[in-house]
């Protein structure tokens, strides 16, 4: 039983990582779908109730919003990973300025996000952290934490 939280600003391409990674064997919890905390909410105690893995594929760029998805996942017994996705913000502007116009973000709203982000560390509850980035050949490239990194590693 996994709980995978991602933490990104828009268009740091989380949920094309979801496709490419998470998409056969974990449920997708987005509020970009679902539109309402509690829909999301809802959903997620369904996928705990179920004992299903699953992805909260948002921005979780502050500490507290991730803390209402890790405390539960806890207690349900589930592993909770977290994958950073670091981005640069002119990278994440021009990756935001690609999409349909029917998903597109101001980038005002993709700036207040960037200045706010909040990196994830261990002593949130997580049993292992990730970080992801997007190599010249549009690739992902995935580099594994050890605790004492707290989250932030280059191996």
């Amino acid at each position: 039983m996994e709980a995978v939280i991602f933490i990104g600003v828009q268009g740091s391409g989380k949920t094309t990582f979801y496709k490419e990674r998470f998409f056969e064997t974990h449920i997708r919890v987005s509020r970009d779908m679902l539109k309402t905390r509690h829909r999301e909410r809802l959903l997620v105690d369904a996928c705990l109730a179920a004992k299903q893995a699953f992805v909260v594929d948002n921005t979780n760029s502050l500490r507290s919003q991730r803390a209402e998805h890790i405390g539960p996942a806890k207690a349900a017994g589930f592993r909770v990973v977290g994958y950073y996705f670091r981005c640069e913000l002119a990278e994440a502007l021009r990756r935001n300025a690609q999409r349909p116009k029917d998903r597109l973000i101001p980038p005002a709203g993709v700036v207040a996000t960037f200045k706010r982000l909040q990196p994830p560390s261990f002593s949130e509850g997580f049993d292992e952290l990730r970080v992801v980035e997007i190599d010249e050949a549009n690739e992902f490239v995935e580099f594994r934490s050890r605790r004492e990194e707290e989250g932030l590693p280059r191996d």
